[in-house]
């Protein structure tokens, strides 16, 4: 298990002599150069005024960090490294993160059924003693629930009453497939999952997601709920779509909450600060063990096209083996990727729903890209 600290610097400039060409310092300037001119020019097609920010890792280095475009529409805020996005689903590779450490500290185990701790699961529509989901389950989308609960605003209201919604969205959630028969991609399966870990630990999800790995990694602008001081920070979401009009308001009314969506939704980062989890999840920074961490990004789901660990998607083709998430909610998109050989990493997020870049395919071909030089 590698254990070192987190070194933000620029590795691309070091040294007396400015690199050459056909130096692998060289290579690597010019390859990082090209992808962040590829984003800029997304941006001015894109002819919005949103804006992307991204960062670029090697091993426990990060070797690019920068912003183009503005986080503002309103005031044309010009984004920075220090600028605040929504993560959306990658938000459920935290969920998944701390269940691994609840697993390492004997808290739980992987395969112990969620009704141990949250009897409320028995209310589920179609649940049995031969359904039971358990930890493991929910964590690679394997419990064979349905995408979201068919409840009426389950979606909607205030962060403080996420856990209440969850408890009033079971009973709306209903099976598609058996459990642990095949990936089914269930959001309501993994606030059901930040529940149950919340209740097996006797502690608040969201404070232990920031005392288990905020706190610990310093990453200082990730919250569930953006304080009054970094509120500046925050980018102005746009939603809407590309043959409509502009919508700020509902990603602005997303701010105060967005019903049971916080163990596969809710935080807010930059990406400096997804490097370091990044990182403690290529093990440069220990909060898990090397065999938890193995585990998380060992694929947990029956054959198929779609491959899913714990907590993360895993995809392995033409030479890159990649370990990372996507997320999407209004106004908002981002990506988390990183490959395992090489220990390459992309961090991109964007505060609006379309465009030019592709978010995962720009990442993977940057990747492979990085990993040839």
């Amino acid at each position: 298990m590698k254990n070192t600290v987190i070194t933000l610097a620029l590795v691309l400039f070091v040294g007396c002599n400015p690199p050459t060409k056909d130096t692998k310092t060289g290579n690597l300037k010019s390859i990082i150069n090209e992808f962040e001119d590829q984003l800029k020019k997304d941006i001015a097609d894109d002819n919005i005024n949103g804006s992307i920010s991204f960062a670029i890792i090697k091993g426990d280095k990060v070797l690019k960090a920068a912003a183009t475009g503005s986080s503002d529409i309103g005031n044309n805020t010009p984004a920075d490294t220090s600028t605040i996005y929504r993560t959306g689903s990658i938000s459920k590779s935290f969920t998944a993160f701390l269940m691994m450490q609840m697993v390492q500290d004997g808290v739980i185990e992987l395969d112990d059924p969620i009704e141990d701790y949250m009897p409320e699961i028995r209310n589920l529509d179609g649940y049995s003693d031969s359904r039971k989901i358990t930890f493991r389950q929910l964590a690679s989308h394997t419990a064979g629930l349905i995408r979201e609960p068919d409840m009426e605003n389950a979606a909607a209201g205030p962060i403080d009453e996420w856990e209440n919604k969850i408890l009033a969205s079971i009973p709306n959630t209903s099976f598609q497939t058996e459990p642990g028969e095949r990936y089914s991609y269930s959001n309501i399966g993994f606030g059901i999952l930040g529940l149950a870990v919340s209740r097996a630990s006797n502690r608040s999800f969201m404070e232990l997601v920031t005392e288990r790995i905020f706190e610990p990694l310093n990453m200082k602008n990730s919250f569930f709920v953006v304080p009054e001081d970094k509120r500046n920070n925050l980018s102005k979401g746009l939603g809407g779509g590309p043959m409509g009009e502009l919508d700020t308001e509902r990603p602005a009314r997303e701010h105060s909450g967005r019903g049971y969506k916080v163990p596969n939704g809710g935080i807010y980062s930059t990406p400096l600060d997804l490097t370091k989890f990044m990182m403690s999840n290529m093990g440069y920074i220990e909060l898990l063990g090397e065999d938890h961490l193995t585990e998380m990004q060992t694929i947990q789901t029956p054959e198929g096209r779609l491959t899913y660990g714990l907590g993360f998607s895993l995809y392995q083709d033409l030479g890159i083996s990649t370990v990372g998430h996507g997320g999407s909610v209004a106004g908002y998109t981002a990506h988390f990727i990183f490959d395992k050989e090489s220990q390459y990493g992309v961090i991109l997020m964007r505060n609006f729903n379309w465009g030019n870049t592709n978010l995962n395919l720009r990442s993977v071909s940057l990747i492979r890209k990085l990993k040839r030089h």
